[in-house]
């Protein structure tokens, strides 16, 4: 059987799309949170959009960390959940070889009408909530997705449920707990800068408006919050996953493979001594990524 979704329906049952806008299908959101609520606005915002798909997830670090653990991705079924405006892939383009499919999945209309134009077959769902049949893909991307949602256990889950016997799952860019823990004048600092960002019209926080809408769907990324390399093992060594972790700061590209973690910038780093943190510690770093092949 073939849906309007344009493939087999052990992809994406019919059963699971509630309307259609042109040819993006839409599919139920059971709880519409207020962290849903502006991920769909703030990642489909005309300008913020546009400027976030500018700065983020652009340099040459990123996809030379990425292309690293991708490999080849030649005629494969690739999943981004979370997928925004289409940074990865507009980052990557086919340095890694061309899909066969390449699904964006997001709760922000708007982003997901920007990824279309580069190329993904777009979604509209919850990352908590994945309307698609187990065990279809052959790469799963969760790039800078889980500290966007509610619960961050369940969206992994649901990424993880996905990948076929054999396949990968990779998440990076969520922000690593023990890098995080400011405390008393770090955790001054860390406050400070959101009324410096708006004096300086800074991307993400050019307005009240953008900073709070940005803020509102960033969950987990704030001190005290963030992933764990235990968070990954817990969830994904049960669910047959064999798994590397690799602790990284931003500058960082392929060399993270090899475990150096690179440098962070002198603000995180300031905040960090401030509190009691080793910035040169692998426990410092700002992110986690996380490559898990599930056993075949």
């Amino acid at each position: 059987m073939i849906n309007q979704f344009g493939v087999s329906s052990p992809y994406l049952p019919d059963s699971s799309i509630e309307q259609w806008d042109g040819e993006i299908p839409i599919c139920k959101i059971s709880n519409l949170t207020l962290a849903i609520q502006a991920n769909a606005y703030y990642f489909g915002h005309p300008t913020w959009a546009k400027n976030y798909f500018s700065a983020c997830h652009r340099d040459a670090a990123f996809a030379d960390r990425w292309q690293a653990v991708i490999g080849n991705w030649q005629n494969k079924i690739v999943v981004d959940v979370g997928c925004g405006p289409g940074n990865l892939y507009a980052t990557l383009g086919d340095r890694c070889g061309k899909p066969r499919r390449l699904i964006g999945v997001d709760v922000s209309l708007g982003a997901l009408k920007m990824a279309k134009t580069l190329g993904y077959t777009p979604v509209l769902a919850d990352a908590q909530q994945l309307p698609f049949e187990s065990g279809f893909a052959d790469i799963v991307m969760v790039n800078a997705t889980l500290h966007h949602c509610d619960n961050m256990a369940k969206a992994l889950q649901e990424s993880a449920r996905l990948v076929r016997p054999g396949g990968l799952l990779i998440t990076d860019h969520d922000p690593q707990q023990s890098a995080w823990q400011y405390r008393q004048l770090g955790l001054w600092l860390w406050k400070a800068r959101l009324p410096f960002y708006r004096w300086l019209k800074r991307g993400g926080h050019s307005t009240p408006d953008e900073q709070f809408w940005g803020l509102a769907s960033e969950v987990h990324h704030k001190p005290g919050d963030g992933v764990t390399p235990e968070f990954y093992q817990e969830i994904l060594e049960p669910l047959g996953f064999s798994l590397h972790i690799y602790p990284h700061n931003n500058t960082a590209g392929k060399e993270v493979l090899q475990g150096n973690y690179g440098r962070s910038i002198w603000k995180c780093r300031l905040a960090q001594q401030l509190s009691g943190i080793n910035p040169d510690s692998p426990m410092a770093a700002l992110s986690l990524m996380c490559v898990a092949r599930r056993t075949a």
